[in-house]
């Protein structure tokens, strides 16, 4: 039977490794995370492999942890999106540019004017990670003195999505007529004002750039409670999913392709990514090792810090070595916490066991060869676990090039990753339609 199905890949970069110990192995290099020339080579390396996207999380606060865990941690300073992606795409031609952008803590306009610039700078190949957040030390940052309610933001969030992609659709393709001999450069008829007036937003437009390449930039949405699986439903293309088991990835996978087909979608239309964190070696001992040796360097300040951050509850007064007490809801990020809580019940962890694979990462790994590691990702493909992977690398730049140089062209000689890129922009490369503009035809009505 021949192969019908490829994977997706993307590259999680911010930070550059989502392991807490990754900037401490050796070789690798410290500031990999807060270094331009560094992340130049990183993107070309990964545009040579022909990954889908570079992708670029975000933080609006220097991260709610002690000042003993802060100081051990390689993501204090990060450069900011949409100036990183900029410059870097000025270098690039065929790599997605995936940024993270608020809509709890931004406006509709900003975001809207950001990513249809990018997209244009780029040529087509910007996305935009749609993520409410739910850190208090943001909410001190922005004039508030706590989070906005769970569900709230969730209702903020999909308001703010019909804002901006109608701020995108504020010209039609064609309203830029740029007629030298009788002095017109645009056509009135062909801007719309949008007059947005909802319960948690209010914007007039229009936007002052024109319509971005792509139509809209890729929409991705990483949530995964109830209500990020229904806004992810309604409105995302690229879905990053928590990496967990295959059996809990599937369910996910099911439910949300079945609520995008509820919405009237097309479920082929939402690609889902599991983040998957990958260690090569020879052998897979080799690789084990190689992984156990990353995880000793987390210091236990650290672990405890990412602990409490993702409880988002100060467990360091209980005893190490017993086991998790009652953790209270909150606003934070539920799937997280339960996440958390659901592995101390079940492996019966105590909170030094929990606090070190949560500064390590205690989500889906693939740690062997590069055989072993594609016969894992082919799985996952084929029993409808995912669509492909959001990649994290175990340290810079060694974990990167062990994946592109040893894992890709395993995946290709399989057939389950492209050899070229199918397009010029995202979409193409994604496999996703260009929308059609709400306000106007391609015919010219």
């Amino acid at each position: 039977m021949g192969q019908t199905r490829q994977l997706k890949l993307g590259a999680f970069m911010r930070p550059v490794s989502i392991h807490t110990g990754a900037w401490r192995y050796p070789g690798a290099i410290p500031d990999a995370n807060f270094n331009f020339a560094a992340m130049k080579r990183f993107i070309l390396k990964l545009e040579a492999a022909k990954f889908d996207a570079f992708f670029m999380a975000d933080h609006l606060a220097v991260l709610n942890m002690p000042v003993n865990a802060l100081k051990r941690s390689h993501t204090v300073t990060s450069f900011e999106p949409f100036t990183l992606l900029s410059a870097l795409a000025a270098v690039t031609e065929r790599i997605g540019l995936m940024a993270t952008a608020s809509t709890t803590y931004d406006q509709p306009f900003h975001i809207a004017r950001r990513f249809a610039s990018l997209d244009h700078i780029s040529g087509g190949r910007a996305g935009w990670n749609i993520v409410t957040t739910s850190n208090p030390d943001a909410a001190l940052n922005f004039g508030l003195d706590e989070d906005m309610d769970h569900d709230e933001r969730y209702a903020r969030a999909r308001e703010f999505y019909d804002v901006v992609t109608g701020l995108w659709d504020s010209f039609a393709d064609d309203a830029f007529v740029r007629d030298v001999e009788s002095g017109v450069y645009v056509d009135p008829a062909r801007i719309h004002v949008l007059a947005h007036k909802g319960k948690h937003l209010s914007s007039r437009g229009p936007l002052n750039i024109a319509r971005p390449v792509q139509g809209w930039p890729v929409i991705i949405q990483a949530g995964a409670s109830e209500a990020g699986r229904q806004l992810a439903a309604e409105t995302a293309e690229v879905v990053f999913a928590a990496g967990g088991g295959l059996e809990a990835a599937r369910a996910f996978y099911t439910d949300v392709k079945a609520r995008a087909r509820a919405a009237g979608r097309d479920p082929d239309h939402i690609k889902i990514l599991p983040g998957a964190f990958v260690v090569v070696g020879d052998t897979v001992a080799e690789a084990q090792a190689r992984r156990a040796h990353l995880d000793s360097l987390v210091h236990y300040d650290s672990g405890i810090g990412s602990l409490n951050s993702a409880l988002n509850f100060d467990v360091s007064g209980f005893d190490p070595d017993g086991p998790l007490p009652e953790i209270p809801p909150s606003n934070a990020s539920q799937s997280a916490r339960d996440r958390i809580v659901n592995a101390a019940r079940a492996e019966k962890l105590t909170i030094r066991q929990l606090a070190a694979r949560t500064g390590s990462y205690g989500g889906l790994a693939f740690v062997g060869t590069p055989a072993t590691i594609a016969d894992g990702m082919e799985r996952w493909l084929h029993e409808e676990g995912c669509d492909g992977f959001n990649v994290m690398f175990p340290h810079l730049p060694g974990g990167l090039e062990d994946f592109t140089d040893r894992v890709v062209p395993e995946l290709q000689r399989r057939g389950l990753f492209r050899t070229e890129y199918e397009g010029a922009t995202l979409r193409e490369n994604l496999g996703l339609p260009r929308p059609g503009n709400r306000f106007f035809d391609s015919t010219g009505a």
